[in-house]
């Protein structure tokens, strides 16, 4: 049995890879922060809830849903 000497390039690239994966994960992460809408937009679309609770609509597609959750 020898022991060969470590590859050295093999780490290497395997770095590189594992630096390069990480980057282009933070950069998808900025660009998808970057352009979602404001919070003030956000908010300006949803109702606001009601005070005393009582959230609960029956929408067309909650009526959807329970057609298609009946066994």
């Amino acid at each position: 049995m020898t022991n060969s000497p470590p590859n050295n390039q093999s780490k290497s690239s395997r770095r590189g890879f594992f630096l390069t994966a990480g980057a282009a994960g933070a950069a998808v992460t900025t660009v998808s922060v970057l352009k979602s809408p404001a919070p003030e937009a956000i908010a300006e679309v949803l109702k606001p809830a009601p005070d005393k609770g009582g959230g609960y609509q029956l929408t067309e597609h909650v009526k959807q849903y329970y057609k298609t959750a009946m066994v």
